[in-house]
């Protein structure tokens, strides 16, 4: 998508913008460029950023998962419960990733087989996922994880010489596989004509049913390793941890550009959405911004995302049609 006549495109803008208010915080945040607070800022948004790329594909495919925080919720919830009751964590997170797989083949179940539209299934899923989280821990709180799992996921530990944490080193090469899969492959080929005509895709001989339903497999499985990190990251595990990510995912993707109506984007695009949510939630918090100002932020920014786009089309057809009409008189 270009903007108006400036021949820049919409992902490429939002990259710009990030930059833009990177080096915004540069000057106006003491400790904003600090090897500390870069690595919490990055980490702090490791599991939104893993549950955006899969969210990336099945909305470029013309598609939405709105449950992704709560299998969130669902794996940290399972995690905790597993590990009080003496499992060893080795064997608890191969049973949690199959959890995030028959939720995602829940939902892909729903849409494909049911014909069922995806918003109305996953939303759904959305409160299932988060009781079924309650009805496995309540209201407790399960801590102690073993210490060697828990130092992965926290932001004291980077990658020697950088200020990269491995949750965020691990979205880094998932990204790129991603970006691979998307941009260079025939699979993305196939997802971006899913989006962008269902129909015409099914008639063309790809498989319309058996991609969306791989991709809300992958989605539930990406959620609940998500919860996994979460868990680690913060020693807690609890029936409404991540509440509210589904979100931060949606806003990131919507705002790196993706269309919601499928088969426009990029997961540059998307990255950068991530990144710009992070680095502006950070700078907010150094800035003592109240949490529910935040999250208003966010909200602007998703309707804005939506929004603008539409608008910039609107007015470029609107310019085309009064140049067609002045060179036909």
């Amino acid at each position: 998508m270009r903007l108006l006549r400036t021949g820049l495109r919409w992902d490429t803008a939002v990259g710009v913008l990030l930059v833009a208010v990177f080096v915004t915080g540069l000057g106006t945040t003491d400790g904003f460029a600090s090897r500390d607070n870069l690595a919490f800022a990055f980490n702090d948004i490791a599991e939104v950023a893993l549950m955006a790329l899969p969210m990336t594909l099945l909305v470029v495919a013309g598609q939405v998962d709105l449950s992704v925080a709560s299998m969130l919720g669902l794996s940290s919830a399972l995690t905790g419960q597993l590990w009080d009751s003496g499992w060893a964590f080795e064997t608890i997170v191969p049973v949690v990733l199959l959890v995030g797989v028959a939720g995602g083949l829940l939902n892909g179940w729903l849409v494909t087989k049911v014909g069922l539209p995806s918003l109305a299934v996953t939303i759904g899923t959305l409160a299932l996922y988060r009781g079924l989280a309650s009805v496995v821990l309540g209201s407790n709180a399960i801590t102690d994880f073993p210490e060697n799992y828990a130092a992965w996921a926290v932001d004291t530990t980077t990658v020697p010489g950088t200020f990269i944490t491995y949750p965020v080193a691990l979205f880094i090469v998932l990204a790129v596989v991603a970006a691979v899969v998307l941009h260079a492959t025939g699979l993305g080929r196939s997802l971006f004509a899913i989006g962008a005509q269902e129909d015409a895709a099914y008639y063309a001989g790809i498989r319309v049913g058996r991609i969306k339903l791989a991709l809300f497999v992958v989605t539930g499985l990406v959620s609940a390793f998500a919860g996994v990190v979460f868990t680690l990251r913060y020693g807690s595990a609890r029936a409404d941890n991540g509440q509210g990510f589904e979100m931060l995912v949606i806003a990131s993707v919507l705002l790196g550009g993706i269309d919601f109506d499928g088969g426009k984007g990029t997961l540059f695009g998307a990255v950068a959405g991530v990144l710009l949510i992070g680095v502006l939630k950070n700078l907010l918090t150094l800035n003592d911004v109240a949490n529910e100002v935040q999250v208003i932020v966010t909200g602007l920014l998703l309707v804005a995302s939506v929004l603008t786009p539409r608008l910039i089309s609107t007015v470029g057809e609107w310019r085309h049609r009064r140049a067609a009409a002045t060179s036909s008189n």
